[in-house]
């Protein structure tokens, strides 16, 4: 029925809307920490929430059964509630004043209603929570002080077992009270640490997911898995036949005077993006820019045969790429390529900012290429022409003498054999595509 999706929308937009509200909640007071420590106090924020909540229900309880018995108990729970609640405004006296405060409310608030309520009223089990919430609220960091909070929790779990049997107990309540205390209790801590535990784990994978996101831009996806099962490992392959093309913007210079910076760096992002696209639709990893000099390879860093097609393809599609640009952004825009084919050897070089980059022969030949060839043309190696001879229109350059080659036979690639634009092959197309450039 019509409102059906509308409903959904709505739906959805309130759920978005809380969503919201509890990512505010959690990250209040948190403001201006490295990202780090501001992911464990949000951790810290959401575990103070969760304990003001199971503290008011507590209150609430016990002021339904007897408001004038549970009267001490109840203002304990209010002040433990109050603290907790006050932990988000804590943060600006540090990054660990917070904790050190709840701790330290929580372990001292449950042994005096232990004291109060005696030991058959199970709160004393919520220092096996404490425990393990200690580590995700003050750090790995900090295991001395994380060991010093288990051991006090430890040692008032014990003295709460031994110095206050039910007999012992401060406030007379009747055995019925007691054992529905020591349910909720037991819930109370099987939630709690469900609750805080699940939320240390989602950040922590969203982080992780954020983090691989942005390695999977930067660096090719079965690289970032190699560096991954071994973290530190070289990374050198020698790759027996793949393709390099290197394509440069002609006259840019001039151009991006004539138009300022800012323009310049819009039209650059504009041109860079495009193709980075048609480098993902055409299954070929790009490895790097230089200024307005873009540069790409095809059967690395995992070989396919059909890499010299793929590059082809994808130049010719660059060529029409800034066409349309020029004519959408009002500028001459032209285009120079070079393309060479042969074995390539790649890996990853850096310490603190990874390059994924390719040498040899044949990244040479290709960047002389892209040098000789002409606006608007596609210059390609002997060895180019000769895999996709029968796919593609070649026109014969002639021989040129390349520095550090002598003289090549060069070609320009014109056009799909069949004169319509080149098919993206099968297994670069973005459905199967190996990458993903989101995050």
């Amino acid at each position: 029925m019509p409102w059906q999706p509308l409903k959904g929308r709505l739906d959805g937009g309130r759920l978005y809307a809380w969503q919201a509200r509890l990512a505010r909640l959690s990250a209040y007071g948190t403001a201006g920490y490295p990202p780090l420590i501001r992911r464990r106090l949000k951790i810290l924020n959401v575990t103070a929430y969760v304990i003001a909540a199971f503290t008011l229900f507590y209150a609430v309880q016990q002021a339904f059964l007897d408001l004038q018995t549970w009267k001490p108990v109840i203002l304990i729970n209010l002040v433990m509630a109050a603290v907790a609640l006050a932990v988000p405004f804590l943060h600006r006296f540090g990054d660990l004043a917070a904790a050190l405060v709840l701790a330290t409310s929580e372990i001292m608030g449950i042994f005096v209603l232990t004291y109060y309520l005696g030991r058959d009223a199970g709160l004393h089990l919520q220092y096996f929570s404490a425990s393990a919430v200690f580590f995700v609220i003050m750090g790995l960091e900090r295991l001395m002080l994380v060991g010093a909070f288990i051991l006090a929790s430890f040692a008032l779990h014990l003295a709460g077992w031994l110095w206050f049997p039910q007999s012992r107990a401060v406030l007379t309540v009747d055995e019925s009270e007691i054992s529905a205390h020591y349910v909720t209790a037991v819930v109370t801590t099987f939630s709690f640490i469900a609750l805080v535990v699940y939320y240390a784990f989602r950040l922590a994978e969203r982080a992780q997911a954020e983090t691989d996101a942005l390695l999977h831009n930067i660096l090719p996806r079965p690289i970032v898995e190699r560096l991954k099962a071994v973290p530190g490992a070289t990374i050198a392959d020698e790759v027996g036949e793949g393709s390099v093309m290197f394509a440069d913007l002609v006259g840019f210079v001039a151009i991006a005077k004539h138009i300022g910076p800012p323009r310049t760096v819009e039209l650059l992002n504009t041109i860079m993006s495009a193709f980075d696209a048609l480098a993902e639709r055409w299954g070929v990893e790009k490895i790097k820019t230089i200024g307005d000099a873009y540069m790409v390879a095809a059967g690395v860093p995992e070989p396919v045969p059909d890499h010299a097609e793929r590059i082809a393809g994808m130049a010719l599609a660059m060529l029409e790429t800034v066409r349309c640009l020029a004519r959408v952004e009002h500028v001459t825009l032209a285009l120079r390529i070079g393309i060479a084919s042969g074995p390539v050897m790649a890996g990853v070089i850096g310490a603190k900012r990874l390059t994924y980059d390719v040498w040899g022969d044949t990244v040479n030949l290709a960047s002389r290429l892209e040098r000789q060839s002409q606006a608007n043309r596609i210059l390609v190696s002997e060895q180019t022409r000769a895999r996709l001879e029968g796919r593609f229109v070649l026109e014969p350059r002639g021989a040129i003498d390349i520095k550090g080659f002598g003289a090549e036979e060069a070609w320009y690639l014109v056009a799909a054999a069949d004169g319509s634009a080149p098919q993206t092959p099968a297994a670069a197309r973005p459905e199967d595509s190996r990458r993903r450039t989101g995050i």
